[in-house]
């Protein structure tokens, strides 16, 4: 099984490029960890969604980043991704065939075991489990 590590955290500017940055360095951290190759590709799939997020529809942290943290623990990865907050609150976008976006909480939803929004004193954290169901019991 995956050692369960340290948590790892990056903080890449909250531009366009950020989901890119951020997906290529979970994918490197979670292979070396030796996590199974199709709960890494879950996890590159819910990271560039919530990053994209970030960055396209709140605000960023003070210091003008997003904040992703992840953590393997067994066979799951938990992932958090934090901003500066929003005035509205992420949720899934209803489906409209024909929207060109919309999509990514859609497929984190599809993805991931769980997911939530919890508001903190900096702003907002999406979180997503992939890989199996977590320790993780939030209620909203």
């Amino acid at each position: 099984a995956p050692g369960t590590g340290a948590a790892r955290i990056v903080r890449p500017p909250a531009t366009p490029e950020a989901a890119t940055l951020v997906r290529g360095a979970l994918a490197a951290d979670l292979a070396a960890r030796g996590v199974d190759p199709a709960v890494i590709d879950d996890a590159r799939l819910v990271v560039t969604e919530l990053v994209a997020n970030a960055v396209r529809h709140a605000a960023p942290l003070t210091d003008g980043c997003v904040r992703v943290r992840w953590r393997v623990q067994g066979e799951t990865v938990d992932i958090e991704v934090g901003d500066g907050g929003a005035p509205t609150t992420p949720r899934p976008s209803p489906l409209a065939p024909w929207a060109t976006q919309g999509r990514g909480l859609r497929i984190v939803r599809s993805v991931a075991h769980e997911w939530g929004v919890l508001d903190d004193p900096h702003g907002r954290i999406v979180w997503a489990c992939v890989g199996g169901p977590s320790r993780r019991r939030v209620t909203t």
